[in-house]
């Protein structure tokens, strides 16, 4: 019997979770209700015998994220690296043309990186129940059963069963509706487009350039063109460039006559704004939720998300507060999706909290802003074991290392410095230099940079490991 391959799909910013979730770290990469992020946890929940090695289709700017999230968790696959946004329907396809290769019985299932399934049994349970409907040549979706009438999902509205158990043919997708719509929806039986699949590659395929070969051919020719960098795979970007932008309902699941729904209810949600996650989080008697250090006082069915800082809440219902070290978000629960709209008017005013934490993550490790002023910038950096980061220098600024705790290898033009805790090391202007952690714990230290420019884009690499212009 044929192993599934799960495709997960990590892309996107989740701004309606702003200001935890940003385009430099997005809410797949977060945690909300455990140790583990979402991206995490989808990757834990097909890690059983019924699958393959997972598929993992991502961006150049998430790549290392990816790599370091999928080494916690202990899970091993294959990395692709879209060269740009082309909505889910391309990137499906590039996995599907990935697991075709792996085996020609090959299943797929597709999944968002940012979706919440605390039931796993239950929904490898419905997995199953799709599995013959899959091999028997039908495009399944898994359809939820709403407990409100959300305006903020697609629908589907099943047809008549099929001869597999527990499955049925797809009458009609329809759009996310008005409130009034959506409850005719759930009173008529409608599911919530959950956005998960399970299929034959080989049949998705045929069907994909039966219905849309503006799609499947080029990205077949990204595929083939693909080249390996580092532990990644690169599309061609001339080739998948060419594939047009749909989603895989538009494209695929609204034209095909192999659509087919397994009507589900385990637990689920896209996690797609600030009430989701109350939703998700477990509450005290009035019904508030916490994720951080927070206190209710009078205070009914609110959400505090605030790690590092002391939030409390006072005298108020239904809000949620989110603060971080540069940002503090309060919303009506009832208004969370508004929250995207706000996002976009910070980025049309050029406000940087848009899109950057103040901790930025490198593939060697992070760096954060402490203090900045005109001539000066003082920064956080932490460096994995066994990492380093470029051999660089800049025309712009010198640099004063201070080891915090851990080991460092300090490299300054034709000099190396082994320094430890509470010591530290000058680079002048225009010296080449280069940081490494040779131990076995992370190397924190403090960076005091003073020049007439700090920005990131003053560096010169002459060698870098992660292949970084």
């Amino acid at each position: 019997m044929a192993l599934i391959v799960p495709v997960v799909l990590c892309g996107g910013s989740g701004s309606r979770l702003w200001p935890a979730s940003r385009d430099s770290f997005p809410k797949q990469f977060l945690a909300f209700t455990g140790e583990d992020s979402l991206f995490q946890d989808t990757l834990k929940r097909v890690a059983g015998p019924d699958f393959d090695a997972p598929v993992i289709v991502t961006g150049s700017d998430y790549r290392f994220l990816v790599a370091e999230q999928m080494r916690a968790a202990n899970v091993t696959g294959d990395i692709v690296l879209e060269p740009f946004r082309r909505d889910s329907c391309a990137a499906i396809a590039a996995a599907a043309r990935l697991a075709l290769a792996r085996d020609p019985a090959a299943l797929v299932l597709v999944l968002a990186a940012d979706h919440a399934m605390p039931d796993v049994e239950g929904f490898l349970d419905h997995v199953r129940t799709g599995r013959a409907a899959a091999e028997a040549g039908r495009i399944v979706t898994f359809g939820i059963h709403p407990s409100r009438p959300a305006t903020g999902y697609g629908y589907i509205r099943p047809g008549a069963p099929l001869e597999q158990a527990g499955v049925s043919a797809i009458a009609a997708f329809v759009e996310k509706p008005d409130e009034a719509t959506a409850r005719r929806y759930v009173e008529d039986g409608y599911l919530w487009n959950s956005g998960n699949f399970l299929f034959s590659a080989a049949v998705f395929l045929d069907e994909l350039d039966a219905v849309a070969p503006e799609i499947g051919r080029p990205v077949a020719e990204a595929v083939e063109k693909a080249a390996r960098d580092l532990d990644f795979l690169r599309l061609d970007s001339e080739a998948f460039g060419r594939a047009v932008a749909k989603s895989v309902d538009y494209a695929v699941m609204e034209k095909t006559a192999r659509a087919a729904v397994v009507p589900s209810d385990f637990a689920w949600s896209d996690v797609g704004a600030w009430n989701a996650i109350w939703d998700l989080a477990e509450k005290d008697a009035d019904g508030n939720a916490a994720r951080g250090d927070a206190a209710f006082l009078d205070a009914k069915n609110c959400y505090v998300h605030s790690p590092g800082r002391l939030t409390t809440v006072v005298g108020l219902d239904d809000v949620v507060v989110v603060t971080t070290r540069d940002a503090v978000l309060v919303v009506d629960r009832a208004q969370a999706e508004k929250v995207k709209g706000l996002v976009a008017r910070l980025t049309a005013s050029g406000r940087k909290e848009a899109t950057e934490h103040v901790k930025v993550y490198r593939p060697w490790g992070s760096y954060e802003s402490i203090d900045a002023g005109g001539r000066h910038q003082v920064k956080r950096i932490t460096v994995n074991p066994g990492s380093k980061l470029s051999l660089q220098s800049h025309f712009h600024r010198a640099e004063h290392w201070v080891v915090v705790s851990g080991t460092a290898r300090i490299t300054v033009d034709d000099t190396v410095t082994i320094a430890a805790e509470n010591e530290s090391v000058y680079i002048p202007l225009g010296a080449t230099h280069r940081l490494e952690n040779p131990g076995r714990i992370p190397l924190d230290l403090i960076e005091v940079q003073v020049g007439s420019y700090l920005g990131e884009d003053d560096i010169v690499r002459y060698e870098d490991v992660y292949n970084r212009n």
